[in-house]
C-alpha cells in the first residue's frame, strides 16, 4: 500500500512524510479524536512478512511504550492498518544529535557546556530505560534527537534488549519476558558497539553506557574515538585500543570530564560506572557546583549486599546502602570481611538504586535500627524537610511539620525520628503526625543517639548533653577541656548497653584529638582510637570509622569495651564533613547500613560566575576551601583549608587560583578570615587556646599572628572606614549575638544584637549606615537588615529562609543565600 498525503490509518491523517530509515518510514500526522499533531512509524506492507522486522518493529513498540520520561520518544498508540503496522510517537521538532556532530576533529567539537547538558539528558533517559530492564543496544547520534528547545529524545527501542528489571522480584512484569537475541548473535552499529557487544556476548545495562562513553567523546573531540577505516579494523580497535586524549584537541575538557568520558569507556563491564544514575550523579556535580548554604549532597546512590550464614545456623544479613554524589564505581562488602571466612552458596550481592524525591537531592541520612526505613533530609521547592522510605517500596513520602529539619536519627523501637530544626530538638512519628518538641539545641553540630531507657544524647553547646525522650530538663554530660585546647565534642552514638557511647573530641592537641569512649554518667572518659572521625558499633563486634578517604572496620568487644586485631577496609570512600569530622554512616541493629561515598561533603570548587549565574571561570586547584574572601584590591584572597585530620587553616592565593601560599600555621582551628579595608590586615578566628577567640596578622604574612583583645568570638566584617570589626559571640542565654569593636577611643566592644534568637552573620553596608545579618525570630533563619548604629529602620529581605548576606562593593545590592542554597 502506498502511503499518501490524505491517507487515514483508524483516526489518524497522513500529512506528509518527515525521513525513512531501516526500522521503517515516519510520517507528520494528526490525531483527528484529540486534535494535536503526532508522528508515525510505519513497516511497510512489503516488509511486514518478514519476521524478524515485525518482531523488532513490535519489540520498539512495547520497549517504548513501557517507558513515560522526559528523554526518552513517547509513544502514543501501536495499531496495524490494511496490513501495514504503525507506531503512533509525540512529533518532535529539531534534528538529530548526528546533525550536531562535525565530521572531523579540524571542524570543531561541540561546547563543552553544551555537551555536558546532552550527557546529562542522555543519562537520565537510559537510567529510565534501565530501571524498566530495558537495554538499548544501538545508542547512537542517530538515535538522538535535539529539540528546538534543546532536549534531548532518545530514539529508536528496535533492537532493545528486555530483561527484569534490577531489583525486580522473581515473577515481575516487565516490558516483555522474551529474550529474541541468541549469545553469539552481534546486534548494534558497529563504530558504537561495545566490546561484549562485538565479542557476541550477551549484554546488560553497561553495554549501553560504553555507547554512552563514545558518544560524550565524540561530541567533545568533534570525531569518533575508534575511525577505522574498515568494519574489521573498527571492530578490532573497540576490543584492543584506547582513544587518543580529549585534552589533545580540546583544551576546554577538564580532568573530570576525562575521567568519566573514560570511566565509560573501559573494556571490562565492571570497572564502568555500574549504573545510568551513577553516570548522571557525576556528570551532575560537575556541571553544577555543590551548594554551600544548604550543606547538601546532589544524589542518593544505593548498595545492597546481603551476607551469609553462621556456622550456628542462623542468618544475618547486612545491606550497604550508598548515598553519592560522585560515585564512580559500586562499592561492594560481604561477611567474609568481617569473619574472614569464605562466603557459602547462599550469600548473594544485590545492587539496587535509591533516587531523591523529585526535583530534590539528598542531605543527612539515617536508617532505622529494625532495618527496614531509611530517613533522610532532601530539599524541594526552596525548603529542606524529613523524609522517610520503607526499604521495600518505590516511593519516599515526605514527614509534615519537618521544615528545616537536620540530622535525623532514630528511636530504638525504629518508631520515631528525632531531628533537629529552629534550633529545636524534635521528634515525630513515623507513620506521621505533627512533630513534638523536646527540647532547645541551639545550632547542633551532627546527630544525637537514643537508647531503650529514653535517654538522648545530642551536641550542645561544644559539649554533649543529654534529655529524656519525653522531653524536660537538658542535663549537661561532658564539656570540653580547655587546658587540652579541646574545641568541641560532636558524634554520640550508643552502644548495646545504653550505658555507654562512642563519640568524637576535637581538640588542637593531636594527642587529644581522636574517638573516645564514655559511661552516661559522664565519670571518664577512654580513648579508643586517634582518628577524627565519627564511629559507630556495628554487630556483631565492630567499629566503623574514617581513616583518611577509607571506612574501616576494626574489632571491638561491646562488653569488655575493648578493640583488638587490626582494622580492614570496608569502602575505599566515604563521605565526611571534615571540620567536626562528621562521617554520613548510620547502622541498624540487624547490621544494615548507610553510607555516603562522597569523599568530602564539604569540599567545594571555588567558581567566577558573571551576573547571570554562567560560569567565567574556576580555580581547579581549590577545591577543599570554603568561605574565600576577596581582598579590596581584588587580586588576592584568602579561604580556609581542612588537612587530612580535619583541622583548618587560612591559605592565600591570586585571584586565578595560583600563588598559593599557607598564612596559618598553629594546630588549632583558623577560620573566618576578614580583610582589613586598606587590605594590610586579616583578621579570623581561633581555637588554638580552646576557645574561639580573634587574631590578627599581617597580611603580607609578616609577623606574629596575635589575639585581637582577648575578644571570644567569630568575626564577620570589617567596616570600609576601618573604625569598626563585626563580629558573632556566643552565650548560653541568648545564643548567638552580634557584637562590634570599636578601633578608636577606648576600644570597648558593645552587643548590637542580643536577644532570646540566635543572629549572625553580620555585614555592614559599604557606607557604614545599614547592618545585614542572619536571625532565627522567626523559627527559621531569614536575613534582615536595619541601621547602624540606632537599630532603626528594620526590615526583613529574604521570605523563605536565608542566610550569609554578602553587599555589593557599591552597596546598592545585597546578596544571600536561599534555604535551598541558592544564590539570590
Amino acid at each position: 500500500m502506498k502511503i499518501t498525503p490524505g491517507a487515514h490509518f483508524d483516526h489518524y491523517e497522513i500529512l506528509s512524510q518527515i525521513g525513512a530509515g531501516g526500522m521503517g518510514e515516519v510520517y507528520r500526522a494528526r490525531d483527528t479524536r484529540l486534535d494535536r499533531a503526532v508522528a508515525i512509524k510505519v513497516l511497510p506492507g512489503e516488509v511486514a512478512h518478514d519476521a524478524e522486522r515485525l518482531r523488532r518493529f513490535e519489540q520498539e513498540a512495547r520497549a517504548t511504550s513501557a517507558l513515560n520520561h522526559p528523554n526518552i520518544l513517547t509513544v502514543y498508540d501501536f495499531g496495524n492498518y490494511e496490513g501495514n503496522p504503525y507506531l503512533v510517537m509525540e512529533l518532535l521538532e529539531g534534528e538529530e544529535l548526528r546533525a550536531q556532530l562535525p565530521s572531523n576533529a579540524e571542524a570543531g567539537a561541540l561546547p563543552v557546556r553544551k555537551a555536558i547538558d546532552y550527557a546529562q539528558q542522555i543519562a537520565a533517559g537510559l537510567t529510565a530505560a534501565h530501571e524498566k530492564g530495558i537495554v538499548h543496544r544501538d545508542l547512537k547520534p542517530e538515535n538522538l534527537f535535539v529539540t528546538n528547545d534543546g532536549r534531548v529524545k532518545i530514539l529508536d527501542f528496535g533492537l532493545a534488549k528486555l530483561r527484569p528489571p534490577r531489583n525486580a522480584p522473581m515473577g515481575s512484569d516487565v516490558a516483555t519476558q522474551k529474550q529474541y537475541t541468541n549469545p553469539g548473535t552481534v546486534m548494534g552499529t558497529v563504530a558504537y558497539m561495545s566490546p561484549e557487544q562485538v565479542r557476541g556476548e550477551a549484554v546488560d545495562h553497561r553495554s549501553d553506557l560504553f555507547s554512552f562513553g563514545l558518544i560524550l567523546y565524540e561530541m567533545l573531540r568533534g570525531e569518533r574515538a575508534f575511525q577505522k577505516e574498515t568494519m574489521a579494523e573498527t571492530m578490532a580497535a573497540i576490543l584492543k585500543d584506547d582513544p587518543p586524549e580529549l585534552s589533545e584537541t580540546n583544551s576546554k575538557v577538564s580532568p573530570q570530564l576525562e575521567k568519566i568520558v573514560r570511566r565509560c569507556l573501559e573494556k571490562k563491564p565492571e570497572r564502568r560506572f555500574q549504573s545510568a544514575s551513577d553516570l548522571g550523579f557525576a556528570l551532575e556535580a560537575l556541571a553544577t557546583p555543590s551548594s554551600s548554604g544548604a550543606n547538601r549532597t546532589e544524589a542518593v546512590q544505593a548498595l545492597d549486599t546481603l551476607a551469609t550464614t553462621r556456622r550456628s545456623g542462623w542468618r544475618e544479613y547486612i545491606a550497604w546502602l550508598a548515598a553519592a554524589v560522585l560515585l564512580l564505581g559500586m562499592l561492594g562488602f560481604a561477611w567474609a570481611y568481617f569473619t574472614r571466612q569464605p562466603l557459602t552458596n547462599e550469600a548473594r550481592v544485590l545492587k539496587f538504586s535509591i533516587n531523591p524525591p523529585e526535583n530534590a537531592s539528598f542531605d543527612n541520612i539515617a536508617l532505622s535500627p529494625d532495618g527496614r526505613w531509611l530517613a533522610f533530609t532532601a530539599a524541594t521547592g526552596g525548603k529542606v524537610q524529613l523524609w522517610v522510605r520503607a526499604l521495600d517500596a518505590t516511593e519516599a513520602r515526605v514527614l509534615p511539620g519537618t521544615e528545616g529539619a537536620r540530622f535525623p536519627f532514630w528511636s530504638p523501637d525504629s518508631h520515631w525520628v528525632a531531628f533537629f530544626a529552629a534550633t529545636k530538638l524534635k521528634k515525630i512519628e513515623v507513620s506521621g503526625g505533627p512533630p513534638q518538641t523536646l527540647c532547645d539545641a541551639g545550632n547542633p553540630i551532627g546527630g544525637g543517639t537514643w537508647n531503650r531507657d529514653g535517654v538522648i544524647i545530642f551536641p550542645r553547646a561544644g559539649g554533649l548533653s543529654r534529655v529524656l525522650a519525653t522531653g524536660g530538663e537538658v542535663t549537661v554530660l561532658t564539656t570540653p577541656d580547655r587546658t587540652h585546647q579541646e574545641i568541641g565534642h560532636y558524634n554520640p552514638f550508643f552502644l548495646p548497653d545504653g550505658q555507654h557511647f562512642l563519640y568524637t573530641i576535637a581538640s588542637g592537641q593531636k594527642e587529644v584529638r581522636g574517638i573516645y569512649l564514655g559511661p552516661l554518667d559522664g565519670k571518664f572518659k577512654q580513648r579508643l582510637l586517634s582518628d577524627f572521625s565519627s564511629t559507630v558499633y556495628a554487630p556483631p563486634g565492630f567499629l566503623l570509622f574514617q581513616r583518611d578517604e577509607a571506612l574501616l572496620a576494626q574489632p571491638f568487644d561491646a562488653d569488655k569495651r575493648k578493640l583488638s586485631g587490626e582494622p580492614f577496609p570496608v569502602a575505599e570512600r566515604v563521605g565526611r564533613e571534615p571540620q567536626f569530622g562528621i562521617t554520613n554512616v548510620s547502622v541498624s541493629d540487624n547490621g544494615v547500613l548507610v553510607l555516603d561515598p562522597h569523599v568530602n561533603r564539604q569540599r567545594k570548587q571555588l567558581l567566577w560566575l558573571d551576573r547571570a549565574g554562567k560560569q567565567i571561570g574556576s580555580l581547579d586547584e581549590w577545591r577543599a576551601n570554603t568561605r574565600p574572601w576577596l581582598a579590596p584590591d581584588e587580586k588576592r584572597f584568602v579561604a580556609e583549608r581542612s588537612d587530612a585530620n580535619g583541622t583548618f587553616d587560612l591559605w592565600l592565593a591570586d585571584v586565578s587560583g595560583a600563588n598559593t601560599r599557607r598564612f596559618t600555621f598553629d594546630p588549632g582551628n583558623d577560620t573566618f578570615p576578614v580583610w582589613s579595608p586598606d587590605g594590610k590586615r586579616i583578621v579570623w578566628a581561633s581555637t588554638r587556646e580552646g576557645n574561639v577567640r580573634l587574631y590578627q596578622k599581617a597580611a603580607s604574612g609578616d609577623g606574629q599572628e596575635e589575639p585581637l583583645f582577648n575578644i571570644n568570638g567569630v568575626p564577620t566584617d570589617w567596616s570600609r572606614d576601618g573604625r569598626f570589626i563585626i563580629y558573632s559571640q556566643n552565650n548560653p542565654k541568648t545564643k548567638s549575638d552580634i557584637w562590634v569593636l570599636p578601633l578608636d577611643g577606648a576600644q570597648q566592644p558593645f552587643p548590637f544584637l542580643q536577644t532570646e534568637a540566635a543572629e549572625g552573620g553580620a555585614q555592614l553596608s559599604p557606607d557604614g549606615r545599614w547592618l545585614a545579618y542572619a536571625s532565627d525570630e522567626s523559627g527559621k533563619f531569614e536575613v534582615y537588615v536595619q541601621r547602624f548604629p540606632d537599630h532603626s529602620g528594620r526590615r526583613q529581605i529574604s521570605t523563605n529562609g536565608g542566610g550569609g548576606p554578602h553587599w555589593r562593593r557599591d552597596g546598592k545590592e545585597l546578596f544571600y543565600y536561599a534555604a535551598d542554597g541558592k544564590l539570590m
